[in-house]
């Protein structure tokens, strides 16, 4: 597919039916229809629980947000040009300025820090598309966004420990099927592993009487969700802005460069696109009512375990989810699945996340008996991981913000600290030296 092509469109891998061993399916190319119909099912599955769960912690409409979830996710395909594959959900990052916001100028005011926050990151989207990732990759060199992902999985897990002991044998049950049908079954079936150990979760929870049916017999079959527009106050912006930001930034970058790690494809003249796309999702999505977005980790899971990362997943994805924000029953299904069955399912999803961590490590070939690498690593992964957080005044950080600036501060300092002659050669690479303090990714 050429780069300057408008309208997505992807190639047939193989004979579309499998993913061969040691093979991937590219960004650009997809599987049989049935196929991606159930794995862009699958992506909806990864991304509802936490996408659901931060408008119901921030007091905004869940089914505003599962709506410009997916018209978000369709933006940043056409802005990434079809290259980057990402669904944009709602970001955890924004949950408590947003909730401190809200104290004096109600919803409205949280979204017009939403927007003002938006904008920023595709302006700065727009500088990296324009300029390059150098001054990019000054602040955020792979031991950073290697360290900022695995904090971000590990930080997660605490939510995962609690959803799964809250219905401990359901969780069990889910995960067993993931992990059995993921690796033990071949072909379409192992593809859609994730889905199908959800679903059998689900039919297990059912069976024991432990779903919940009631919101699903009130709910209507077909409605709009409900909008609200933003009003644009300075207080609201400076306590939202500054706070997410530099997390939705290196996050984002983690994620870009994860992928083109996985994909062996070199995907970092894509990141500021990549930040547009992310960008243009928070923007639209605070204009009318809805959670602000990030580039989901979960997914990037569910595509590390499935080996596909075809763009048309995410498609599909958003599409499904803009049919949920109108269909409230169909919806409130999704709602219904039992937190023991989402325990199970992130059980092996967060842990996928902190595992990429240390992938995109590898692949850069991060040299860890350099002190710098290694402390920076070890500080900001313990404080994301312990969710570590600083209050002042009506600021709040907590785990995955303070780790993403403790690793970003922690190696700036330390590298200026650090003496040529302390730097041990890599063996088989040339010594490493100030201007370049780590291995860049390999295209």
């Amino acid at each position: 597919m050429a780069r300057s092509s408008l309208i997505p469109t992807w190639k047939l891998h193989g004979d579309g039916s499998r993913v061969r061993p040691g093979e991937v399916v590219r960004p650009d190319e997809r599987l049989s229809t049935p196929i991606m119909l159930g794995l862009g099912m699958q992506h909806v599955l990864a991304m509802f629980g936490s996408t659901a769960l931060v408008p119901v912690l921030t007091g905004f409409p869940v089914s505003t947000t599962i709506f410009f979830s997916g018209i978000g996710t369709l933006l940043f395909v056409l802005m990434t040009r079809n290259r980057v594959p990402s669904y944009t959900g709602s970001s955890f990052a924004f949950i408590a300025p947003v909730v401190a916001a809200q104290t004096d100028g109600g919803i409205g005011v949280a979204l017009g820090g939403i927007v003002v926050a938006g904008v920023v990151v595709f302006l700065i989207g727009l500088l990296v598309d324009r300029v390059g990732t150098g001054p990019l990759d000054w602040l955020l060199p792979p031991v950073v966004t290697g360290a900022i992902v695995a904090l971000i999985g590990l930080n997660l897990a605490p939510v995962a420990k609690g959803q799964f002991e809250s219905q401990a044998g359901i969780a069990l049950v889910t995960l067993v099927a993931i992990v059995v049908i993921g690796v033990a079954v071949r072909g379409f079936v192992s593809s859609l592993s994730v889905f199908l150990g959800v679903v059998v979760g689900y039919v297990f929870a059912a069976i024991l009487g432990k779903v919940d049916w009631s919101g699903v017999h009130d709910a209507a079959w077909f409605g709009f969700p409900d909008f609200a527009t933003p009003e644009f106050q300075w207080r609201a912006i400076l306590l939202i802005v500054p706070a997410v930001v530099l997390v939705l930034l290196a996050e984002n970058a983690g994620h870009v460069k994860t992928v083109g790690a996985m994909t062996e494809r070199d995907l970092d003249g894509d990141i500021g696109r990549s930040f547009m796309g992310d960008g243009l999702a928070t923007t639209v999505s605070g204009l009318f009512g809805g959670s602000a977005t990030t580039t989901y980790g979960e997914n990037i899971g569910v595509m590390g375990l499935t080996r596909v990362y075809s763009t048309l997943a995410y498609v599909i994805a958003g599409l499904t989810a803009i049919a949920l924000g109108l269909l409230p029953k169909f919806g409130a299904i999704i709602q219904a699945i039992p937190t023991g069955v989402l325990g199970g399912a992130v059980t092996v999803l967060f842990g996928l996340i902190a595992v990429l961590g240390a992938r995109v490590w590898i692949d850069a070939r991060v040299d860890f008996r350099d002190p710098v690498n290694l402390i920076t690593a070890a500080v900001a992964i313990t404080v994301g991981a312990a969710d570590y957080t600083l209050n002042w005044g009506d600021y709040s950080f907590a785990g995955i913000a303070l780790g993403t600036i403790a690793a970003i501060v922690t190696y700036r300092v330390l590298k200026t600290l650090q003496h040529d002659d302390d730097v041990p050669p890599a063996p088989g690479l040339p010594p490493v030296g100030p201007a370049d303090p780590v291995a860049r990714p390999r295209g």
